[in-house]
């Protein structure tokens, strides 16, 4: 049954792989051609990836499944140097605002990516080899700590999306680590007030607020995202309008083969069309929490959990900034979006859970 279920996570991987691809071409191909006079652009830069990624999961597959126990230290201090010099001008390159990319050529990397993977990977061998985490703060301390370094080397990006991602990653291990409820309060009021303190020292995310209660207050500026999106995903009904006939596309959606990818696919297939990509994401999350459930090794268990939740999560916090349920984050749709490193860091998180799943 376990070999069965790996199979089916790569196959609905994959599904959901092509999908964005042809989603990627429909989407951008208009602005690709007045952009860069290239109507493949930003496929053929897809594709480029989509090869990488598949050929880095090959070779995490040919690794025994103790090589991330053992090499864990090893990836998250790399990630942190990644981060840090990220931030240096030079070096790292600014990119819609943030500071979080290494420029090479006409593509990107983001290591904030890099460090999702990492960290799940650290907090997982704490806790599996601390089975008293759950009864004293004091020991779960150290990976409190490096993911509040590592939330703050990204907010300096800044990049508030990649990093409550993160946190909440982490959360979700101690959760089902067996962490004290009590513990949990605690994080949350202390979230409540770090959040509180993000929004007011930036003026633009108490806009994102605002735009995100009545976005027609500011129809042309911090509301022009959410109401292009919901001016996709209204029309579309059924059936949506066929594919490459989506109107939104035509310069009123910004960059829509990004975080607004499912608007178009909405507009183009319809509730049918959305249906079938969330369905799809459905079966490949259950999959990947049964393998998680039926690990012995608590490593094993917590890793593969982590990896399927930070998908989850990321998945669920983009659709509902396509329909307008919270504020725009900047997060990218698992699979789907156009974007190398978050194509990258899923598929290696596939990789992995298909490795520690053998």
């Amino acid at each position: 049954m376990l070999k069965n279920k790996r199979l089916l996570v790569f196959i609905f991987m994959s599904i959901l792989i092509f999908i964005g691809l042809i989603m990627i071409f429909s989407s951008s191909y208009i602005w690709a051609s007045f952009k860069f006079n290239d109507s493949l652009k930003y496929v053929k830069q897809q594709a480029i990836f989509i090869v990488i990624g598949y050929l880095v999961l090959y070779f995490i597959l040919k690794l025994n499944d103790d090589f991330f126990y053992k090499k864990s230290k090893i990836l998250l201090l790399c990630s942190f140097v990644l981060l840090v010099l990220v931030l240096i001008p030079g070096i790292g390159s600014v990119r819609n605002g943030s500071r979080s990319w290494f420029g090479i050529g006409p593509l990107g990397i983001q290591p904030s990516e890099a460090m999702k993977l990492a960290i799940i990977i650290y907090a997982s061998k704490y806790l599996s080899g601390n089975k008293n985490a759950y009864k004293k703060i004091k020991t779960i301390i150290p990976p409190l700590i490096v993911t509040g370094l590592a939330f703050i080397l990204i907010m300096l990006q800044p990049d508030f999306g990649t990093g409550f991602i993160l946190v909440m990653s982490i959360v979700a291990i101690m959760f089902i680590a067996g962490v004290d409820i009590k513990y949990f309060y605690i994080f949350g009021i202390i979230g409540a007030i770090g959040v509180i303190g993000l929004v007011l020292i930036a003026p633009y995310r108490i806009n994102r607020i605002t735009s995100f209660l009545n976005p027609w207050s500011d129809p042309l500026g911090t509301g022009f995202q959410i109401i292009q999106s919901l001016y996709a995903i209204g029309p579309g009904g059924l059936l949506g309008f066929g594919f490459l006939n989506s109107r939104q596309k035509h310069f009123y959606l910004p960059e829509p083969q990004t975080d607004f990818i499912f608007s178009i696919i909405c507009e183009e297939f319809g509730a049918i069309g959305a249906f079938v990509v969330i369905l799809c994401f459905c079966i490949l999350c259950h999959l990947i929490i049964k393998l998680s459930l039926e690990q012995n090794n608590l490593f094993k268990k917590y890793t593969i959990f982590g990896l399927g939740f930070q998908i989850i999560f990321q998945t669920i916090l983009n659709l509902s900034v396509v329909v307008g349920l919270i504020p725009v984050t900047g997060v990218t749709l698992p699979f789907i979006s156009y974007g190398g490193s978050s194509l990258l860091v899923t598929m290696t998180s596939i990789g992995i859970i298909l490795n520690l799943s053998k």
